[in-house]
């Protein structure tokens, strides 16, 4: 038998026939860029819905030249006689409700009547008359309606930006692209519509930063089951998003991990509740304590946008606190808290960020710093919204108490006679007293533990809590995370080890040797949430949920700029402070602005301003309460909704 010999053309065009047929069998859409209007948006690689009308319709469509795809707005209505002053009222809603929404859009518009009758739009002079020049076609889904061409869906869809394939009729959710400036995220994502994420396969030119993809508001309505329908959502990259990879802050961890196959619970409960992940956003690495610029080794840190744009944003969470800072189109982002991760953004940034009551909720499939002190927090600019998601998102609160605290405890810190920021503190305290009725008195939490400590315990708050927080959260988290992550990587690395942070690696070294500390860390925290909701000033009232309100200081304006040098970190986090109390306490503590002051800036050589935040700390459990009081107080004025950008825009 003689074998087949291919010639050199034949042969060539077996093997190229063989790697289209392999390169067909995965080939994947992964959608488009386009520009409209000036503005870039990316069409989804995945269809919504498919347009059913005449091919001829379609391929006479207004399809951009050189694009597929081109513009269309759904409109539902019930009125029957639909013209164009009920189109210049559709339009001017749209705008403004939503940013992704643009008149070019109207290009092709389908209106879907769901009233009674035949429908009798009288659009045919619109572009004239209603001033719409981008109107130019009008489909719509009621068939016996004159001069309109006659369309359907194939699965409803509500109203807003599309773009529709000429080709094929399919239908794509628009996303209008912004430039991430203050890098404030690590990934940016798209819904894969099957309950995970994808990585979003969609970039504008910029310097080092990601574009994000934001769907336009139109497309969702808010209900009892989903009251934060169509909020945009950045959560911290230490939460595990089905679909996506986790870095928590470390290239070879994002490297060495596939992608998630959960989404953590936290973060599932806000989606289902109707909010839209756009992606991660940065943290220290591990959810510790680094400082910009230096102790950013793997990944570099997020620019807080307040002042001259070079103050430190404060961590870990870090690009949490900054894209809410920055970007007046994300509405929350989800943080969290354990000595301090979620307030010192909030402060930094001049925003509403919380740190809950600890168990408000789950905080599985996340990366753990110390499990007794880790929880889940949002940062917002409004103070209302930060109090609708909290209400929505924690399910294990209820509203027990009948009215307000009566008593203000004020740290003396608060009133330090130096800070330019005096002036604001003392106007806040005095608006609160009036708000709430209240008396108001000086508090030290190192005093009140000298006059009254607990039993058997040194009157000195130090010998007791000066190394807890530093032994639960390096022992914790070398146990939980460090060990089985070098154990992994050198299974995979020929037995090497993986770069670590300097902040986080010198913790997990002295955690090594502290080990043995550990249960007298756990019992000593105990202590002092038996003594803060007895003798402290976290005590609870069954008619005001807390007995008292604690408030202390967490940004007086003071610059801290991330271009100063540090000495290398040595040892974790030790003694103790204010923002100690409601981690061990384990009580509900929101950090609110009050307002902002002027500095002379180091960068710019000119006056700019930073933010000025106080935190307000309650009982275990008042989370609600807390939340309540934070709306009332904004809408009679007290606080106010901070901006985005260079200044928070209180009237000080």
């Amino acid at each position: 038998m003689r074998s087949a010999v291919l010639s050199p053309t034949k042969s060539l065009l077996w093997s190229l026939f063989h790697l289209t047929a392999a390169s067909a069998s995965t080939l994947m859409d992964n959608g488009t860029t386009v520009t409209l209007g000036g503005i870039p948006y990316y069409a989804g690689g995945m269809s919504v819905a498919m347009l059913n009308v005449a091919p001829s319709y379609l391929l006479e469509s207004p399809a951009s030249h050189g694009s597929d795809l081109f513009p269309m707005t759904i409109i539902h209505t019930h009125v029957q006689e639909y013209g164009s002053s009920d189109l210049r009222n559709t339009v001017e809603q749209f705008t403004s409700g939503d940013d992704v929404f643009q008149e070019a859009f109207l290009s092709t518009v389908y209106l879907i009547y769901s009233g009674n009758g035949t429908f009798l739009p009288n659009l045919t002079t619109s572009a004239s008359e209603g001033n719409f020049s981008q109107a130019k076609a009008f489909l719509t889904n009621d068939t016996e309606s004159p001069d309109l061409t006659a369309a359907s869906l194939s699965s409803p869809l509500p109203n807003g930006p599309y773009f529709v394939s000429a080709r094929t009729g399919e239908i794509f959710e628009a996303y209008r692209l912004y430039t991430d400036d203050f890098l404030a995220f690590t990934q940016t994502s798209i819904s894969d519509h099957r309950g995970g994420y994808l990585p979003l396969p969609a970039a504008t030119q910029n310097l080092m930063a990601l574009s994000v993809a934001v769907p336009s508001r139109l497309y969702y309505t808010k209900t009892a089951e989903q009251p934060l329908a169509g909020l945009r959502l950045g959560v911290k990259d230490i939460y595990h998003i089905k679909g996506l990879k986790t870095s928590g802050g470390n290239r070879a961890y994002f490297y060495l991990y596939p992608e998630q196959n959960v989404t953590a619970p936290s973060v599932q409960r806000l989606l289902d509740l109707g909010a839209v992940l756009v992606g991660k956003t940065g943290t220290v690495q591990f959810a510790n304590g680094d400082r910009p610029t230096a102790d950013w080794v793997d990944v570099h840190c997020p620019f807080n946008p307040r002042g001259d744009g070079y103050q430190a944003p404060s961590g870990s969470s870090s690009g949490s606190g900054a894209a809410i800072g920055a970007y007046d189109w994300l509405d929350i982002a989800v943080g969290s808290d354990t000595g301090g991760s979620m307030r010192g953004p909030a402060g930094a940034q001049g925003v509403y960020g919380n740190r809950p009551s600890t168990g408000a909720v789950s905080m599985d499939h996340v990366i753990p710093l110390s499990p007794p002190l880790d929880t889940a927090g949002v940062l917002a600019r409004s103070g209302s919204l930060w109090a609708d998601v909290t209400r929505a998102w924690y399910p294990n609160f209820t509203d027990s108490y009948i009215s307000y605290p009566k008593s203000i405890y004020y740290s003396a810190e608060a009133s330090d006679e130096d800070s330019p920021a005096k002036d604001l503190v003392e106007g806040f305290l005095d608006q609160l007293q009036d708000f709430l009725g209240a008396n108001r008195s000086a508090a030290n939490i190192t005093r009140l533990w000298a006059e009254s400590p607990p039993l058997n315990v040194s009157a000195n708050i130090s010998d007791t809590l000066y190394s807890t927080y530093a032994v639960l959260t390096s022992v914790d988290q070398f146990n939980r995370l460090g060990q089985p992550f070098f154990d992994d990587y050198a299974a995979q690395n020929g037995g090497r080890r993986p770069f670590i942070n300097p902040g986080p690696l010198v913790r997990w070294q002295w955690g090594q040797n502290h080990s043995s500390e550990y249960d007298t860390a756990v019992q000593n925290k105990t202590i002092f949430q038996n003594w803060w909701s007895t003798t402290g000033y976290g005590t609870p009232n069954n008619a005001t949920c807390s007995d008292g309100i604690f408030v202390y200081p967490q940004n007086l304006g003071v610059t801290n700029y991330r271009n100063q040098y540090f000495d290398a970190p040595t040892t974790p986090p030790l003694g103790f402070s204010d923002g100690r109390a409601s981690v061990y306490a384990e009580g509900a503590e929101v950090v609110v602005p009050i307002g902002e002051i002027p500095y002379n800036s180091t960068v710019t050589l000119q006056e700019e301003y930073l933010p000025v935040s106080l935190s307000l700390v309650v009982a275990r459990g008042c989370d609600f309460m807390l939340a309540g009081l934070v709306r009332e107080l904004e809408e009679v004025g007290i606080l106010k909704e901070s901006k985005a950008g260079a200044r928070i825009g209180h009237k000080t």
